[in-house]
């Protein structure tokens, strides 16, 4: 695995290694405290970040490595200079590569022209590092991720894609509950099943929340993503039965719940839940900072 572009790349034994790794990174933060000496890792960012910089940038900073945080003033592939040429220099001084675009095409291009690890930190159509900063959260809670049923409620999107990729290939069971007309791209479900054929995995779509009564755990998404200029009134009327409040979990009998924030309470969440005892949101956002450093650690070494 020289990149991770969608998670369609690693094997179940890669991707539960980097969740072991992770733990390790976490439970004994001084042993790795150098495992990035020297390195430097370039920081791309199309899009506005509060998680996914700050976590990147401070996990960068505590195995001892130098981050470098490129915008759209000094990081505009393709518009300054050849996407090509961009790629060349980057991959004379950097040791890595993260980039958060908006077009997952624009990772494809730096992959082919980059010489150094291409990490995909979010596109249009895939959140690797989301998902197994997710799948970790679980495993602490759960001993075998391959038992747990996981639910996926709201709009299917790039999140939806790299749970089902991740859960596929972790053999979990993970259904995306989403209306009518919001269910993720099918060709990448197809893709995941696929997968789930070897590992004995379950993925699946409905639009009915009967289906996921005895589930472990359910996972919500943001309803208003960054730039969606769709009326609120237009998106809580789709989407407000998929709220994620105790009424759901008295229901289904949901133990434990996800959220990859930003969280907007009252509507795709309500607080009660948020900071209740079966909530596993800051847990899970603070265990992207230890997985990042995993798949760095393992593709940069």
């Amino acid at each position: 695995m020289k990149d991770l572009l969608t998670g369609f790349e690693m094997t179940q034994e890669q991707a539960l290694a980097l969740i072991a790794l992770g733990k390790d990174l976490k439970a004994n933060p001084a042993k790795y405290a150098q495992a990035l000496a020297g390195k430097s890792i370039v920081t791309l960012f199309e899009k506005q970040s509060l998680r996914t910089r700050v976590t990147f940038d401070i996990g960068i900073h505590k195995l001892g490595g130098h981050a470098v945080y490129l915008d759209q003033t000094n990081g505009a592939m393709g518009s300054r200079e050849d996407v090509k040429d961009f790629l060349a220099n980057i991959s004379r001084w950097a040791d890595c590569i993260v980039a958060r675009v908006y077009d997952h095409e624009t990772l494809v291009e730096m992959q082919e022209y980059a010489t150094v690890p291409v990490i995909n930190s979010l596109c249009d159509l895939y959140h690797p590092c989301q998902a197994m900063a997710d799948f970790m959260t679980i495993s602490q809670n759960y001993d075998d991720v391959s038992k747990v049923k996981l639910a996926y409620i709201g709009d299917g999107n790039n999140v939806t894609h790299s749970l089902f990729i991740a859960g596929a290939i972790l053999g979990a069971t993970v259904t995306a509950v989403c209306p009518i007309g919001h269910s993720p791209d099918a060709q990448i479900i197809q893709q995941a099943q696929d997968i789930a054929t070897t590992t004995g995995a379950t993925i699946t779509v409905t639009n009915s929340l009967e289906d996921i009564k005895g589930y472990d755990v359910v996972y919500g998404d943001t309803w208003l993503s960054m730039g969606d200029d769709t009326p609120l009134a237009e998106i809580k009327a789709k989407l407000m039965p998929y709220q994620i409040n105790q009424e759901l979990l008295d229901m289904t009998g949901i133990k434990h719940i996800l959220h990859c924030q930003p969280a907007h309470r009252g509507l795709d969440i309500t607080s009660e839940v948020m900071d209740g005892p079966a909530s596993l949101i800051f847990d899970q956002a603070e265990n992207r900072m230890h997985i990042q450093n995993a798949i760095m650690l393992t593709l940069i070494n």
